[in-house]
């Protein structure tokens, strides 16, 4: 440990998460290779996904949650034809049809997979069923009817098409599984479908422009100790927390926040504000606590030691 010791690393890093891989298995690279006191991850991919993984290091994991919350957008191919247990080409083929359908067909059933909708899970998810993942329990054979819920899709648009594969763009909220989308997509159609490419491109305002792979990093720690790294590609911690009203403080109130007090609003505008609203206090450029407002103060939720 000595030789190694772990690094006070505070900030986001935008992984481009390559295919073949799971979410987990890519952290623990980062983990390998930066050596950071803390790491985690804000929304995973399946092995078969490739794009952003976006990873919150030290006191960046206080403001995963917000994340989790964060619209998320996808580029995807949908191979029509076949309908697989996945809803993706990693699955087993469970039934298939002899016609592809039309461009036009496809454009017109668009709106109806937009707005508000009712989807059913994957049954391979990461969803509990009496405890257990509804993968396991699939990989086990045993039936799965996994209970539909509401999502939301912003746009959905196709960017390509074939006789037998389409290409589409996606922007949504959180819970939105794309490979349940172009199954559905399929089954609206008559002709079936499973995704066959699958590519994050968003996670709240964290996008491919901010991004850098797995290759890159391990390409870096093959010059030397992280701690001398060019860090360029650490993102601060408040970055997940752009939509959040931010209030300027000096550095009695952030040493008060700190201790776990509450302050006056120093914006008479967040004076205003409703019982219960998220702001975060900002002292010399860097984050100081994720408070709430409450009888007209605001309370420290979520304190950081940067």
């Amino acid at each position: 440990m000595a030789k190694h010791p772990l690094n006070p690393i505070n900030g986001w890093i935008i992984l481009d998460k390559p295919t073949g891989i799971t979410s987990a298995h890519a952290v623990a690279k980062v983990k390998r290779i930066l050596r950071p006191a803390k790491i985690g991850h804000a929304g995973t991919l399946d092995p078969l996904a490739s794009g952003i993984l976006p990873l919150a290091l030290g006191e960046a994991t206080k403001t995963v949650a917000f994340m989790m919350e964060a619209k998320k957008a996808y580029s995807f191919e949908v191979t029509w034809g076949q309908e697989r247990d996945t809803d993706d080409i990693m699955g087993a083929v469970t039934d298939s049809r002899d016609t592809f359908p039309e461009k036009p067909y496809i454009s017109s059933i668009l709106p109806e997979f937009i707005g508000d909708i009712q989807q059913q899970p994957p049954s391979y998810s990461a969803i509990k069923v009496d405890g257990q993942r509804a993968y396991d329990m699939a990989r086990k054979g045993q039936a799965l009817e996994l209970k539909s819920r509401q999502v939301s899709v912003h746009s959905l648009e196709m960017t390509s098409y074939s006789i037998d594969k389409s290409e589409f763009i996606c922007h949504c909220g959180k819970g939105t599984y794309i490979r349940s989308l172009a199954r559905d997509m399929g089954r609206r159609l008559g002709c079936l479908g499973h995704i066959s490419v699958l590519r994050r491109l968003q996670v709240g305002n964290f996008m491919e422009k901010h991004a850098i792979s797995l290759e890159v990093l391990e390409e870096m720690s093959h010059k030397g100790d992280p701690r001398y790294f060019n860090w360029d590609f650490l993102l601060p911690v408040e970055s997940a927390l752009d939509d959040i009203p931010a209030m300027e403080v000096d550095s009695n109130q952030a040493m008060l926040l700190k201790s776990g007090q509450a302050i006056l609003p120093t914006d008479t505008r967040l004076a205003e504000g409703n019982a219960g609203t998220t702001v975060l206090a900002m002292y010399d450029g860097k984050a100081t606590a994720i408070c709430e407002l409450s009888q007209g103060k605001v309370k420290p939720v979520r304190v950081f030691n940067i």
